[in-house]
């Protein structure tokens, strides 16, 4: 009888394992899909429908979409932040309705504001502000 318990608990685990592995899917610099080898991100297919990362294949973030509608829709809303491979924050925006909206900023790899300015349905609008580095 213990036999068969070590057997079905074995099992158990090993189900398990395959069920919850993570799988990633290989991207190039376009963001199409491409195998590991000509890979220069990837992401992990995963069943939550609020966030979608996107990594470089050192595994450092690249790309972060925290969605607040359904991500498949073409008129999806989310935060929007984009990744230097340093880790420091590159680009910070929003989508509202598959476009860009409100106030968009890019930064320097040392963290200053590159640029700032707004989107009104993902055209550029008023007065984008360009700053020095000044290191």
């Amino acid at each position: 009888m213990s036999a068969t318990i070590k057997n079905t608990f074995l099992l158990f685990i090993l189900f398990s394992a395959s069920v919850f592995a993570q799988q990633n899917k290989w991207l190039d610099a376009n963001l199409k899909e491409t195998d590991q080898l000509n890979s220069v991100y990837y992401t992990i297919i995963s069943s939550d429908a609020s966030e979608e990362n996107y990594f470089y294949k050192s595994g450092k973030i690249y790309r972060k979409f925290k969605y607040s509608s359904q991500k498949l829709s073409p008129k999806f809303s989310a935060i929007f932040s984009e990744f230097y491979e340093t880790g420091a924050l590159k680009v910070s925006g929003k989508y509202e309705n598959g476009f860009k909206e409100g106030i968009w900023k890019t930064y320097y790899k040392n963290g200053k504001i590159k640029e700032r300015g707004k989107y009104k349905s993902g055209e550029k609008v008023g007065i984008w502000k360009a700053f020095y580095k000044n290191f």
